[in-house]
């Protein structure tokens, strides 16, 4: 979440920037993103307000305009250190024939990151996806998006699942993570980090079966997880405890690291009014434990109806079923959160029986509090439905974790020769 300033910047330039989690993050390891291009234009008004010195390319750089306008932004101040991004990959996971992965329609948004990375030739190149794909065609699909990466040998890549809860975040969030560097210097290794998540499954295995956790399970990690002074490792509670109270006024103090590194810079939390809940949302949620969902719930509450009011598809049964495990799940205040994702009611708040606000999401995902989420006019060509809210909701749940971006933006500025930086969550924790 902390911001540089002062220091030797790299050129970088974000593909498919969404909001800019990415470019967030790699601006804390002292990037300056020159450009940057996605086809959203509510996320392109939110990268343009947080990075005024980029270039915002709106449009699909499949067309030859965005593509034009994207290479001139991206070399008009000399050489280009970094492309980053995360093109979206939609048919990987039904390939057969992995050698000609690139020839499928579907997957043109990443032929167009290969084909800019054969055409910029930067020093260093960041690309990442869903952690699935290190599974599809039995590793098949990855080692091919290596060899693409490599143009032949030009690049040194490789490529690992890290998990932003691992790196200062506080959620469960693997991603897939490719890195790569001109062939002539080092490869770095992917950043470490403290090994938290699996700690904390192996913590909650052992509870289901009612082992005694204490003294299992890395201690040292379930201490650091604790004690709010180490931003290395976040709870629920520790990212969102000062805005217990929705507004636009903090409700405390700052009680943890984490909260004193979010609000630098803000003196007030932006998009903090959580979406309306329906009665018997409340009345379930007033019923359901921290870090509970429809399983803990009574059976005249787990009716499907509590009311005349009817809503959601119909015919749907009479209880609660599996399908609606998601829909009722609340936050644990010692725990990380699950993986945010585009909905306003992914979960629900650990102590107060409310959905989250959107700034509440994105502390869950590691923005500081002076990154504004906005939109673009209303009926601008190319917006999607749901309305502004829905849209900012949307673009914080797509968005790349900016710590975990910071980490990686780290090693590749060490590769490239820069000094290392003394800050974040880990300078934060010593």
């Amino acid at each position: 979440m902390l911001r540089q300033a002062a220091l030797p910047r790299l050129r970088a330039v974000d593909l498919f920037c969404g909001a800019g989690g990415m470019s967030e993050g790699l601006r804390s390891a002292g990037f300056h993103i020159v450009a940057a291009a996605d086809h959203d234009p509510d996320a392109c008004a939110t990268f343009g307000a947080n990075f005024p010195g980029a270039a915002v390319i709106e449009g699909d750089l499949t067309s030859a305009a965005a593509n034009e306008e994207l290479v001139a932004a991206a070399t008009a101040g000399g050489k280009l250190d970094l492309l980053a991004g995360g093109p979206p990959c939609q048919a990987f996971s039904q390939v057969r024939n992995h050698d000609r992965l690139l020839e499928d329609p579907r997957n043109r948004l990443y032929r167009e990151f290969v084909r800019l990375l054969s055409e910029l030739r930067p020093q260093c190149l960041l690309l990442e996806n869903v952690p699935g794909l290190m599974q599809v065609g039995g590793g098949a699909v990855r080692w091919q998006i290596e060899e693409d990466l490599s143009l032949g040998g030009a690049y040194r890549v490789s490529s690992a699942v890290l998990d932003a809860g691992d790196f200062g975040v506080p959620q469960c969030r693997p991603r897939l993570i490719f890195i790569g560097i001109r062939e002539e210097l080092e490869l770095p290794p992917h950043p470490e980090g403290i090994g938290l998540v699996g700690a904390l499954r192996l913590a909650r295995s052992r509870a289901r079966r009612g082992y005694h956790v204490a003294g299992e399970a890395r201690p040292d990690l379930l201490g650091a997880l604790a004690d709010p002074g180490d931003a290395r490792s976040v709870t629920c509670a520790q990212a969102l405890s000062d805005l217990l109270e929705p507004g636009g006024a903090y409700s405390s103090p700052p009680r943890s690291a984490y909260q004193e590194l979010a609000r630098r810079g803000s003196d007030s939390p932006q998009d903090h009014e959580p979406s309306r809940i329906r009665e018997d949302t409340r009345l379930r949620l007033e019923a359901i434990p921290p870090g509970g969902n429809i399983y803990d719930l009574p059976p005249e509450l787990a009716r499907r109806y509590l009311s005349e009011k009817r809503w959601g598809p119909a015919g749907d049964g009479e209880q609660l079923s599996r399908r609606h495990y998601y829909a009722y799940r609340r936050l644990h205040p010692a725990w990380l959160a699950w993986t945010v994702n585009t909905k306003a009611d992914f979960a629900y708040h650990y102590a107060v029986p409310r959905g989250l606000s959107v700034r509440e999401a994105a502390r869950l995902q590691g923005f500081p509090d002076s990154f504004a989420f906005t939109t673009a006019p209303r009926g601008t060509p190319g917006q999607l439905p749901g309305g502004a809210r829905h849209s900012c909701y949307r673009q914080a749940g797509n968005a790349v974790p900016p710590p975990l971006a910071a980490a990686v933006g780290e090693v590749l500025r060490s590769a490239l020769g820069q000094p290392a930086l003394s800050s974040g969550p880990a300078a934060l924790a010593a």
